[in-house]
């Protein structure tokens, strides 16, 4: 059953936007217009999950804020077109309290799994980048659902837009530094197989250390340096061959991928990053394979951000997702 505890209480505030009454509805529908709050009876459809969370940010020592960040791209979303014909719910908010993540972390998994059981498409709203370990965990959960109904464990392929592996030891528990080191650890107590494609890595944010654990788990990972708009074809190569060893994937954006001058608002800002021109080719090739089951944007941070420029970028990148 649909857990109405975490539903929002400002719906109307969130969802209002521009309304072109003198277009054809087919035409000129914007999201706003079409969402609402996700039930149990509810078709497939769009289905929002916020993440209001930071903890894993504070930990890992970064700049705190991303909490805030969930109701503030569902403003940037709300103007965004959208076909009348298609559902999209939003399921509310799950809030991480103060030391709470890993309850946080279950309570997330548990929305995505609900909504991926009602066949929905998760989208989901971080939130720092822990939300990366309960989002692939409500996909985990649902997969072995499946699977105990008599149904074929899929291969789950991780594609990660991101200056960091995330790739820390969680020896001192978990953080916005180590959700793909927990999932490895997940996938290797259940005798799965860990595929990770993380593309957008910097030299100067990660260690040696990383850089080796990266390469002992066999992840796909490219430098920043290397995906110039001249290198986006190598990168594509790259990216579609890890995509044709996976049944699903799961699509997670760190938003300080980008340039700090395209996303101020994140806790760590890129000096270099992928500019948009890379990233959004890439983006489309990931949900032109029909695998696409799952997405989320993580690390938006409202205090840092400059007119909204962050929120914007996001809003742009989440439309590539799910357009």
């Amino acid at each position: 059953m649909f857990d109405p505890a975490c539903s929002l209480e400002n719906f109307s505030d969130l969802w209002s936007g521009r309304i072109d009454a003198d277009e054809p509805a087919q035409l000129a529908t914007r999201l706003h217009q079409v969402i609402a709050p996700l039930q149990d009876e509810s078709p497939a459809g769009l289905a929002i999950v916020g993440f209001c969370s930071d903890e894993g940010v504070r930990r890992n020592k970064g700049r705190v804020g991303a909490c805030q960040a969930p109701d503030l791209l569902r403003k940037a979303l709300a103007n965004m077109p959208w076909d009348p014909r298609r559902a999209a719910w939003d399921a509310g908010n799950v809030v991480c309290q103060a030391e709470q993540l890993e309850s946080a972390h279950q309570a997330l998994a548990d929305r995505v799994q609900h909504c991926l059981a009602a066949g929905h498409f998760p989208l989901v709203l971080g939130g720092g980048h822990e939300v990366a370990y309960g989002s692939w965990l409500g996909l985990a959960q649902h997969c072995e659902s499946r699977a105990r109904a008599g149904q074929a464990l899929p291969r789950i392929g991780i594609i990660n837009f991101d200056a960091h592996f995330d790739l820390r030891l969680d020896t001192h528990g978990c953080s916005s530094g180590t959700p793909f080191y927990q999932i490895a650890q997940r996938c290797e107590q259940q005798g799965w197989d860990f595929r990770y494609c993380c593309l957008g890595v910097s030299e100067l944010s990660n260690t040696s250390a990383l850089f080796r654990r990266a390469d002992e788990l066999n992840v796909s990972y490219r430098r920043d340096s290397d995906m110039g708009l001249n290198q986006l074809d190598e990168a594509r190569t790259q990216l579609e061959r890890f995509m044709d060893d996976c049944d699903l994937l799961y699509l997670t954006i760190d938003l300080d991928v980008l340039p700090a001058s395209i996303a101020p608002g994140v806790s760590a800002p890129a000096p270099r990053g992928l500019g948009l021109d890379v990233l959004e080719p890439l983006i489309e090739s990931v949900r032109q394979t029909g695998k696409l089951t799952l997405a989320d944007v993580a690390e938006y941070n409202p205090t840092f951000d400059i007119d909204n420029w962050t929120a914007r970028v996001a809003a742009r990148l989440l439309h590539c997702i799910v357009k």
